[in-house]
């Protein structure tokens, strides 16, 4: 792929000074070294179509399927209904971007402002972009919604999830916006830390809900402190929890972002996936992204647009607080399809069970020696439970095609976290109980 860039290499050193490297490896320096190639590629040359596809069945024969999953923590294992492959797989949608010729993009437009309603109906929001990359980015980027000249600082939860805290800390560094960690206290966000971290310099206070550990965090009282002293307040959902929890509109929350994975998208790997955000009325012209819009035409007839579009990241990027003008639309129809075909009860359904199902979980695991959970909190599909011998138990869940939880680390050491959907049966977890127990010689 080299000799496709199109830039020089004295153009390549140019950029690399700009940064502060001197080399592509030194830009690359922060990823681990086990993850990088330092021999060739061996590709042979001139194979047949029937020689490729060969090959790569060899190679995807490597990998291990499990048939059970226990595992979350930020991309979880749904149901997908047959019809939303069959709806997305066609050719018009698979090969749809970014509509630049909204005029002839009528199709394009009407999917994602469906997209839209669907998500303003799940987050009680007024208005929707047309989704951004990742649950991350869009945690990010109402971030930067929020500073304005006074008020600069953001308040972010500990109990959220380590990437996206890691995202948020990226851009509000590039920006030069300062970041304090709320702590936690009992697996959720540390309410009187909160309140005495809280001036008028906090342009924000963001929480995940349920957090990174699945515990519910007291959602009303943050966004009651958050509001009390002047400060914007940003809730980052899980989409399949607001089947059956209230909507962050509902707890008094001015954005609501998340990641949509959950909404009909395969696990594949890590993505890609993408960030759906909302916001109040309030907050429509800060927005970043592209929003269409629905009017009519010269005709009278029911025509679709993209609205709001004279904005800083268009025509003023050095001033700009995003500098987003793309948005995922296969993945944002993809939602919009599963949305569809589910309805608000099948959504809420997969939510009661994915809610059941974790608490048998915990249930059944809490009677086992030595695997009591570590927070005693409500929570929605995930909690962490402390486990005696957590590689054990990992590889022999494993030896019976059983994905185990997340094994934690630092202060959570000697735990894990767990994860039940309404993809697990009753029968699966019951196996994985009795692997545990004779793990633990109960």
């Amino acid at each position: 792929m080299g000799s496709y860039v199109p830039s020089t290499l004295a153009q390549r050193r140019e950029m690399l000074e700009a940064v502060g490297c001197c080399s592509m490896e030194e830009l690359f320096g922060h990823l681990p070294q086990q993850v990088l190639l330092d021999r060739p590629l061996h590709l042979a040359r001139g194979l047949s179509e029937l020689e490729v596809r060969r090959a790569m069945e060899a190679i995807a024969s490597r990998n291990t399927v499990f048939s059970t999953v226990f595992r979350g923590a930020g991309a979880y294992r749904h149901y997908i209904p047959a019809i939303v492959k069959q709806v997305v797989s066609k050719e018009e949608f698979v090969t749809s971007y970014t509509p630049y010729q909204a005029e002839i993009s009528q199709g394009v437009l009407q999917s994602i402002f469906e997209y839209q309603t669907m998500i303003c109906e799940l987050t009680g929001m007024d208005v929707s972009n047309a989704s951004v990359y990742d649950g991350s980015t869009a945690a990010a980027e109402a971030v930067a919604m929020c500073q304005d000249r006074k008020r600069v600082k953001t308040l972010l939860s500990a109990a959220a999830h380590p990437d996206l805290i890691q995202t948020v800390k990226t851009y509000c560094e590039g920006s030069g916006m300062p970041v304090e960690i709320i702590p936690a206290k009992d697996g959720k966000t540390d309410l009187d830390a909160l309140h005495s971290l809280l001036d008028d310099s906090v342009c924000c206070v963001l929480i995940q809900q349920p957090n990174y550990w699945g515990q519910l965090e007291d959602a009303d009282q943050v966004g009651a402190l958050a509001h009390e002293s002047g400060a914007k307040y940003i809730m980052s959902c899980n989409p399949i929890s607001l089947g059956m929890l209230q909507t962050p509109a509902e707890s008094g929350a001015d954005i609501a972002v998340g990641d949509g994975q959950p909404l009909g998208l395969s696990l594949s790997f890590g993505g890609p996936y993408l960030g759906f955000m909302a916001c109040t009325n309030a907050l429509i012209r800060k927005i970043p992204g592209r929003i269409v819009g629905e009017t009519t035409d010269v005709d009278g007839k029911r025509a679709y647009v993209l609205t709001l579009q004279a904005r800083e990241q268009h025509i003023r990027r050095e001033k700009a607080s995003s500098n987003i003008c793309s948005n995922q639309a296969l993945c944002a129809l993809t939602a919009s399809v599963y949305l569809a075909a589910m309805g608000a009860n099948g959504l809420e359904n997969a939510a009661a069970q994915s809610f059941a199902k974790a608490h048998y979980f915990a249930k059944e695991m809490a009677k086992i020696p030595g695997c009591k959970r570590r927070f005693s909190g409500e929570f929605f599909h995930e909690f962490v439970a402390e486990c005696p011998d957590v590689p054990k138990a990992m590889a022999a869940l494993e030896a019976q095609s059983i994905l185990g939880g997340l094994p934690l680390n630092g202060d959570l050491s000697g735990c894990v976290l767990w994860c039940a959907t309404e993809q697990n049966s009753k029968e699966e977890i019951d196996r994985a109980i009795a692997v545990i127990k004779e793990v633990c010689g109960a």
